[in-house]
């Protein structure tokens, strides 16, 4: 019998490592300029060593299972957030391009496999309460984003040095992460257990699901990075206005996010998926059709809201869906990253050879996706709901 309180806490606590996870992506976003400046690279080149963030995460996610085998999930999840919150300094140290990319290779691997480890720790928390509870978790790290973006502005509002300003962080971000991960599940494998491998193609479940993931996080990489060009140039709207679109898309997939289990808890995860990917569509063709810049704003927050549970679905439905978490949560995870790469520069290079407009016509094509495919996590959820049965009937609390 397992006591719900400790499990609540559980929760709580892989809740603050999201945000830890997420204040660290927020507090570099606001000092790209800086870096820029201080190793004195031109837009093109910049935009090269930030694909190595990618390239780095994609490499090292595939580790973080056989990490946990070693070490324990709660061990292991210390020691790479810790590693995560310390990169952070890495990029504001390099004089160069290539040391930006080393140190931007190393800030994606660290990042890559700490995010494996709390979403597998994540859809551990969620098998023990018997609800879905992912999506809540993503909203954390959007909000941890914001914090740390907000801390990041003001920073660069008042002229701080990266250095500094990246160094203080690190170190109040890696105790908040320490500290918080006594309290998450100590999972350790059986003696009979076989570690993971190093490398290994994911399963085909997890290829599936990523597809689904990657239509969704190719609509919020456009979304982040054109929203506000969209407005400016195809619209004619002030730079405040412009930028307003992009604040407040972040803030509606952070609202979603952290709303989105109660309706995932009351539909399930493909009829929220599938009624998700209608508003996005519905927000794209708002996009494509706008005339005026409060229609296109209307538009990207509808996006936001369809598409900001997706992601956290289609760890959850990963980590439900075989006997190795981590492997499948890697496996998804490296697809989304690889959109979230490729969606700027795609959206760039449509626009560049015809126009914004028909841009974001793809990105709706894409979101009709999210509704045909929301099927592939059905498989999942049933795995998901087999699993936490015995765990409901022998603990008191919430049922699934």
């Amino acid at each position: 019998m397992e006591d719900m309180s400790g499990v609540r806490r559980a929760r709580y606590a892989v809740a603050a490592v999201f945000a830890v996870h997420g204040a660290v992506t927020g507090s570099f976003a606001t000092r790209v300029p800086w870096i820029q400046d201080h190793a004195s690279l031109s837009a093109g080149r910049l935009g090269f060593a930030l694909a190595f963030t990618a390239l780095g995460a994609s490499c090292a996610m595939p580790l973080a299972g056989r990490i946990s085998h070693r070490f324990g999930s709660r061990n292991a999840l210390r020691g790479l957030i810790a590693l995560w919150t310390l990169s952070l300094v890495l990029p504001s140290l390099a004089p160069n391009l290539p040391a930006l990319c080393l140190a931007m290779f190393t800030y994606g691997a660290c990042a890559g496999m700490a995010d494996v480890a709390m979403n597998a720790l994540g859809v551990e928390v969620e098998r023990r309460l018997g609800r879905s509870v992912m999506s809540g978790l993503h909203g954390m790290w959007s909000a941890g984003a914001l914090v740390g973006s907000a801390a990041g502005t003001l920073a660069a509002h008042l002229g701080a040095d990266a250095r500094t300003h990246f160094l203080l962080a690190a170190a109040v971000l890696t105790v908040l992460g320490v500290l918080s991960c006594t309290w998450v599940p100590d999972i350790q494998p059986a003696e009979d257990e076989e570690p993971p491998p190093r490398f290994a193609l994911p399963p085909r479940s997890a290829l599936l699901i990523g597809m689904v993931g990657f239509c969704a996080v190719f609509a919020e990489g456009a979304s982040l990075d054109w929203s506000a060009v969209f407005l400016r140039d195809r619209l004619d709207s002030s730079a405040g206005l412009a930028a307003a679109s992009t604040t407040a898309f972040m803030l509606t997939m952070a609202v979603a996010r952290i709303a989105g289990d109660a309706v995932v808890n009351r539909f399930g995860a493909v009829r929220t998926v599938r009624a998700g990917g209608v508003l996005a569509v519905l927000g794209g063709l708002l996009v494509v059709l706008a005339g005026q810049p409060v229609v296109a704003m209307g538009g990207f927050a509808l996006m936001g809201l369809g598409i900001a549970v997706v992601v956290p679905l289609c760890f959850a439905a990963a980590g439900h869906a075989g006997p190795n978490p981590s492997q499948a949560i890697a496996g998804v995870a490296t697809i989304t990253y690889t959109s979230g790469l490729i969606a700027p520069s795609l959206i760039g290079g449509v626009a560049q050879a015809t126009s914004l407009v028909v841009s974001f016509g793809v990105v709706t094509a894409l979101a009709c996706g999210l509704a045909v495919c929301a099927g592939v996590l059905r498989s999942a959820e049933r795995g998901a709901e087999r699993e936490v049965s015995p765990r409901a009937a022998a603990v008191p609390g919430p049922r699934p």
